[in-house]
């Protein structure tokens, strides 16, 4: 049998696989610090585990609704109403397999073979793969790292055609960690609206963001684009739920429904207990998320002060996320040895073999003089990444 095109097309995620190869390298003994996953390094609350433990007890293990639990969609809704000034009912909300799942569902939907999708770039890696695997045209858009990779109406507007379905905002951004103002907002939101295309926002990082960044979705901006905004969101990063794999989506009932049926035939219902665990994240208290995130801004702080102080890098201090986007690009041309390094990726080889820490190339995320580093780790892991990482630069011939 014969490999399908899409899937011999399809481009791995550079993030696993080095989250990977790092995993292997310390189980072989190797001392290697992680700087690729993006994942919180904090446990899951405790009171959301025994919601999902008590449910498992209680014997709640059997299917749900396709499209997750009454309880949970409503908990979305009260979320969504309280945080971010959104109307949403339990028909305008699908509980998924994990925030991807649900931007899948949403493409796979929306998008016929042909359509456009405008990505800004820096993008997270998943974004133009899953437009792809629709027959879909990824268009990316670059953003500057003198504007802070920040999206605004003027970058967007030569990019929309005819052919615009959706345009797709991830603020804040991985890799980036920017999030886009209000204004900002405001000009991309009229320029939908104008042009009819549709807005999918993936919220995933909202809750971690610093310096007194308030974030602001794109849906609440009207009703206008409110009716052209599906909005998506997660549970791993605000409440360190990674492994759980519970995400959901929120927008027009018709789209919802959609999804929904497309839902029904790829994976059916999220977990039965994961989701009454997720009930009690929405619903309970937020300050261990508060607590993450005040522990967050003093990795990113550190951080950020240990990258611009080495030489010949530069790194924008990020408004949100746990993700930093060095430049890099003034070391390609040095040598490590007999090896000139050119690119991300081989700077990224050089600091995996010669620094022992793991971070991410930006020609991944469609930015080739970057890297991006993951601070979702100890403070101790950082500082002693971080050393290693300026002895190996200041080795560089």
């Amino acid at each position: 049998m014969n490999i399908s095109t899409r899937a011999r097309n399809l481009v791995p995620s550079a993030t696993l696989a080095i989250g990977a190869k790092a995993r292997q390298m310390q189980a072989d003994g190797i001392d290697v610090i992680g700087f690729a996953q993006g994942e919180p390094d904090f446990d899951t609350p405790d009171h959301i585990k025994e919601a999902a433990i008590q449910a498992a007890r209680d014997g709640f293990t059997k299917y749900t609704a396709t499209g997750g639990i009454n309880e949970l969609k409503d908990a979305v809704a009260a979320k969504l109403k309280r945080d971010n000034g959104l109307n949403y009912t339990r028909n305008q909300v699908l509980i998924s397999c994990g925030g991807k799942h649900s931007l899948y569902n949403v493409f796979q939907a929306l998008l016929n073979p042909g359509d456009e999708v405008i990505i800004p770039a820096p993008y997270w890696v998943s974004f133009p793969e899953q437009v792809k695997l629709c027959e879909a045209k990824p268009v990316i858009v670059h953003t500057s790292e003198a504007q802070g990779f920040r999206l605004n109406r003027q970058v967007l507007e030569p990019a929309v055609t005819a052919r615009t379905k959706l345009v797709v905002l991830n603020s804040p951004s991985n890799p980036t960690g920017a999030a886009l103002s209000r204004a900002e907002l405001q000009g991309i939101a009229a320029l939908a609206v104008e042009r009819g295309f549709g807005i999918v926002s993936d919220e995933t990082y909202e809750a971690l963001v610093y310096d007194g960044y308030q974030h602001v979705s794109i849906a609440s901006l009207g009703d206008a684009v409110y009716a052209h905004t599906i909005v998506v969101n997660s549970m791993s990063k605000a409440y360190a739920m990674t492994g759980w794999r519970l995400g959901y989506a929120a927008g027009p009932a018709e789209i919802i429904k959609a999804m929904d049926g497309l839902q029904g035939q790829m994976t059916s219902n999220p977990t039965s207990f994961a989701q009454r665990g997720a009930v009690v994240a929405l619903t309970g208290s937020q300050e261990p998320t508060h607590r993450m995130r005040e522990e967050f801004a003093k990795r990113r702080r550190y951080i950020v002060d240990r990258l611009n102080a080495m030489p010949n890098i530069r790194c924008h201090s990020p408004e949100g996320a746990f993700y930093v986007f060095p430049n890099v690009s003034a070391l390609y041309g040095k040598r490590s040895g007999n090896t000139a390094i050119t690119n991300s990726t081989e700077f990224t080889t050089f600091l995996l073999e010669a620094a022992r820490i793991a971070v991410v190339p930006g020609v991944e995320f469609g930015n080739d003089n970057h890297v991006r580093i993951s601070y979702a780790t100890s403070m101790a892991n950082i500082e002693k990444g971080m050393n290693r990482m300026a002895e190996a630069v200041a080795a560089l011939g």
